[in-house]
């Protein structure tokens, strides 16, 4: 596995018509229509693609309801099938300006049409047969160079983009696809976009602008003159190169991107692997060797935290922790609990982890006192893009308030503070909550949010009145939510 974790080799995207609709499966009768103005579930569809190499390898298109989309002989278009068959494969034909055409491969015709006039019956690419490709994935992520075995990230000088981490570790390798319709830009972790000739830039101009193409679940970039975004030198530096055709050194695995965290022990200092296999709480500053990724096992909510050099934390005999297993067991699981500004942390043997007077983790306490709490920071999201059940986070047009069901996002700056997190929006000002339990995004002070990770892929928000943001139906955000659920939960 890469990153410590399994690779998704499907893809979730909207499809977008010439009339800025969304492909949409509708829940009764298996009909499809392009109708709806903004991506949400039904409009949500998986791509699978063939396993078998090449650029002519078949697509696949599941809906949210399981269902395969599918052409007849006389065009017209289904979506009832619950496996795919033979009028259930299409052939992608990305076209220079990011846009993607559909043919069915067996009748050899396009798909196409508005609203509820759908059909696949079009011997030439128009307008009509032309969709974009909006993915509806978590937009911040890591991306894995397939030839190279490296992940990218940011260079050590922040000049370029490289493909040369062993691991995707620090905020440097977090990337953000930006969608800049029809096509995709690579924002870095400082707000600079990537352009084809390896320069980072301010802007998303044209030239730092890329059509997606999937290769077997796999990404490759094409910029607007038909190159594609390779590493190249020793370290790997992106840009364009030559060729016409993506090649193994052309492609990229996008990745999930589990939050890194530092731990402040009760003795004011950095839990650290610096001195060796023991974990302890003993270095001043935060580096590397002080960073762990938390993962998160998605059926018990347990959690592992691993090292930069690939090890989990691990309970040993009498107690102590060590960073030395290579592979997750009972005893790489913690529980964790949220103590407002503090955690806590309880090992396999049903201890909590506490600090020793020499600095060392071990777990051998029966209950929660000063030396079993820390303070824990997340590393790797400086900059917050919060999607939940119902769309992004987005300040709301004209207002001051959030909402909570956009298909845009705005993108938040988080900064911890003592265990608690100051969120800020457009024009350095803060969040905050009314005592109607609005929140708010124009505030001139900063106001304490509470992380909680309650689940892979999700994080909740506690404000200071204890109660947990939540998504309400009338899409406001509002500080309201009593206990975790779809509603108070968010992708990050």
């Amino acid at each position: 596995p890469t990153n410590g974790l399994r690779r998704t080799p499907r893809f979730q995207l909207g499809l977008i018509n010439a009339e800025h609709r969304y492909l949409t499966a509708e829940n009764f009768g298996f009909k499809v229509n392009a109708s709806a103005p903004s991506l949400k579930r039904k409009q949500l569809w998986t791509l699978e693609q063939d396993e078998a190499p090449g650029p002519a390898a078949a697509v696949f298109l599941r809906s949210h309801l399981g269902r395969y989309l599918g052409a007849s002989a006389d065009g017209r278009v289904s979506c009832e099938a619950d496996r795919p068959g033979p009028d259930q494969r299409f052939l992608v034909a990305a076209q220079p300006d990011g846009r993607w055409a559909l043919r069915s491969e067996p009748h050899g015709r396009f798909f196409g049409g508005s609203e509820d006039r759908l059909s696949c019956f079009a011997p030439a690419v128009t307008a009509a047969e032309l969709w974009t490709v909006h993915l509806a994935a978590h937009p911040q992520a890591h991306l894995l160079s397939v030839s190279r075995r490296r992940y990218v990230r940011l260079g050590p000088l922040g000049d370029e983009v490289t493909a040369d981490g062993d691991a995707p570790w620090g905020v440097g390798a977090l990337l953000t696809l930006v969608f800049r319709d029809p096509q995709y830009c690579l924002r870095t972790c400082d707000g600079r976009y990537l352009r084809q000739d390896g320069r980072l830039v301010r802007e998303a101009e044209p030239r730092a602008r890329y059509t997606l193409e999937l290769r077997a679940g796999r990404l490759a970039f094409k910029d607007g003159g038909g190159r594609y975004l390779t590493p190249t030198g020793p370290a790997g530096a992106l840009k364009a190169g030559r060729g016409a055709r993506p090649g193994k050194d052309r492609l990229f695995v996008l990745e999930d991107s589990p939050p890194q965290v530092v731990f402040v022990a009760s003795n004011r200092r950095y839990v650290s692997i610096r001195q060796g296999v023991n974990v302890s709480a003993n270095q001043d500053e935060e580096l590397d060797l002080e960073t762990f990724q938390m993962q998160i096992d998605p059926e018990t909510k347990k959690r592992s935290f691993r090292s930069v050099a690939g090890n989990y934390w691990t309970l040993v005999a009498h107690g102590g922790i060590q960073s030395t297993a290579t592979q997750l067991a009972a005893n790489t699981m913690f529980e964790i609990e949220w103590r407002g500004r503090r955690v806590a942390l309880k090992a396999s043997n049903g201890r909590y982890v506490c600090t020793k007077k020499n600095g060392q983790l071990a777990a051998v306490s029966g209950s929660v006192g000063e030396d079993e709490e820390f303070t824990m920071k997340v590393t790797n999201r400086p900059v917050l893009v919060l999607r939940g059940g119902d769309g992004f986070v987005c300040r709301r047009r004209g207002s001051n308030l959030l909402d909570a069901n956009r298909s845009v996002y705005d993108a938040f700056h988080s900064l911890c503070a003592d265990g608690a997190y100051h969120i800020r929006g457009q024009g350095g000002q803060f969040w905050y909550t009314t005592p109607g339990g609005g929140v708010c995004s124009d505030g001139e002070r900063p106001e304490d949010f509470f992380f909680e990770f309650p689940e892979a892929g999700r994080m909740a928000i506690k404000a200071k009145n204890g109660r947990y943001l939540r998504g309400a139906p009338s899409g406001s955000l509002r500080a309201d939510g009593d206990s975790l659920a779809r509603s108070t939960l968010w992708e990050y």
